[in-house]
C-alpha cells in the first residue's frame, strides 16, 4: 500500500472517524513451464476482484527434456521474475491468504530442491510443487465462472509448458463442481517445440502429436463415454491456455490482445479450423510480427494448435469457450471459500463458484 494512504488512515483515526476496514488481499502464484504469473485479488459477494497482476515468459522449464534438469540461465531468469512477485506481495501486505505453486517442469527437474532453496532464500516465497491432478483441480475451479447453468458437464484442457491437463467436471444440481476424471498428456508446448525444434513444425511432426495424443485421449473416452454426451450437446468444452486466448484473438482480428474480449468466447468448430489454418499459413515469421502472438510465441503457438486439432478431431467438438483464466483463479477461489471450513465470500448471497473438495473425494 502506498505510504499516503497508511497516513490518511492513521488521521482518520485520530480525528475520531471509525476507521477505513482495509480490503482482504488473497494472491496466487502459478509457476509454469514457460511463465510464472502472480494475481492479487480481494472477495466481491460472488467471485473475486483482481487488484493487481503481473506475467512474465521465464522458460523455466526450458532445455529440461535433454536431462531433466533446470538450467543454470533458466532459473535465473524465474528467480527474477519471483524477485518481482515478492516486491508486488510486500506492497500489498497484509495478504490474507496465499498459494504458490509450481507445475510441470518442477515435477520433471532432479534438481528442482536445489532451485526452491534458492527461490526461498532470494526471494522469501515458497513454491509448492503440485501434483497433475491438482493441477487439473484448479483449471476447473478457475474456470467455473464460465460454465453454461443449462449444461451440467464440462470438458477442460489446460495447455501448459510442459504438460496438458483433460478434465472432465460434473456440476450438481445445488452448485457444486467436483471432478470425473482427467488425463495428463506428458507434454506441453515448450517440451513439443524443443523435441521438434524446426523453425516450424512439419507435417510428419504434427501429425505425431495428433496421433498421440488420440491414445492418451481413448484412455478418458473408453471410461466416460464422452463422444455421445458432446455430439448430444451435453458437455461444454473449456480451453485455457496461451493458445487458446492466441486462437481467440486470432479468431476476433484483435489489434492487440484484449482480454475482456477472449474470456468467456465461444468458437464454433468451422471457426477453430480455419483460424488454425490461418495461424499455419502465417509461418514463422508472419507469427513473430502478429501483435496477439509475438516473437516469445511464435515458436509455442504451432504446437498448441496440434494439441487443439487433435481435441476437435478426436471428439465431435461443436464449440469451445476460450478461458483467459485457470489455475490461479482456481487457488483464489479455493482460498477465499475454504479457510476453516467456512466461506470467505462476503455474506450476500452464496457463490455457486468455489470447488467443492468433499464431494470431489466421494467421486474419486
Amino acid at each position: 500500500m502506498n505510504a499516503w494512504q497508511k497516513k490518511y488512515n492513521k488521521n482518520d483515526a485520530k480525528s475520531g472517524f471509525p476507521h477505513k476496514v482495509e480490503p482482504q488481499n488473497y494472491a496466487a502464484i502459478d509457476l509454469g513451464t514457460n511463465s510464472c504469473r502472480l494475481v492479487i485479488a480481494t472477495p466481491t459477494p460472488t467471485s473475486f476482484r483482481i487488484v493487481e497482476t503481473f506475467s512474465k515468459i521465464t522458460r523455466l522449464g526450458e532445455g529440461i527434456i535433454q536431462d531433466n534438469e533446470l538450467s543454470k540461465a533458466a532459473i535465473k531468469r524465474t528467480i527474477a521474475a519471483l524477485k518481482v512477485c515478492s516486491g508486488v506481495l510486500e506492497e500489498y501486505a497484509p495478504i490474507c491468504r496465499s498459494r504458490y505453486v509450481a507445475t510441470a517442469a518442477c515435477r520433471r527437474a532432479k534438481n528442482c530442491d536445489v532451485f526452491l532453496e534458492a527461490v526461498k532464500r532470494e526471494t522469501g516465497l515458497n513454491i509448492e510443487i503440485i501434483s497433475s491432478k491438482e493441477e487439473a483441480r484448479l483449471a476447473v475451479v478457475g474456470c467455473v465462472p464460465l460454465l453454461n447453468r443449462h449444461i451440467k458437464r464440462t470438458l477442460v484442457f489446460d495447455i501448459g509448458g510442459g504438460s496438458t491437463e483433460i478434465s472432465l467436471a460434473r456440476v450438481t444440481n445445488s452448485g457444486k463442481t467436483f471432478i470425473e476424471g482427467f488425463v495428463s498428456l506428458p507434454y506441453g508446448v515448450v517440451t513439443i517445440s524443443e523435441a521438434f525444434p524446426s523453425e516450424d513444425l512439419t507435417s510428419l511432426a504434427y501429425d505425431t502429436i495428433i496421433e498421440r495424443t488420440h491414445k492418451i485421449l481413448a484412455e478418458l473416452e473408453d471410461k466416460y463415454h464422452i463422444c455421445d454426451e458432446i455430439r448430444r450437446q451435453e458437455i461444454q468444452v473449456i480451453g485455457t491456455s496461451g493458445t487458446a486466448t492466441v486462437l481467440g484473438a486470432v479468431h476476433l482480428n484483435l489489434p492487440h490482445y484484449n482480454r475482456s474480449a477472449v474470456d468467456g468466447l465461444s468458437i464454433c468448430r468451422q471457426d477453430i479450423e480455419r483460424t488454425v489454418k490461418k495461424i499455419k499459413q502465417m509461418g514463422e515469421s508472419g507469427r513473430k510480427k502478429h501483435p496477439c502472438i509475438g516473437v516469445q510465441k511464435a515458436d509455442l503457438t504451432m504446437a498448441g494448435c496440434a494439441i487443439i486439432e487433435a481435441i476437435c478431431s478426436f471428439w465431435p467438438i461443436s464449440e469451445i469457450t476460450i478461458a483467459d483464466r485457470g489455475i490461479r483463479e482456481g487457488i483464489l477461489l479455493d482460498l477465499m471459500h475454504n479457510k476453516n471450513g467456512k466461506n470467505n465470500f462476503p455474506r450476500k448471497r452464496r457463490s455457486r463458484y468455489p470447488f467443492n473438495k468433499n464431494r470431489r473425494k466421494e467421486h474419486e
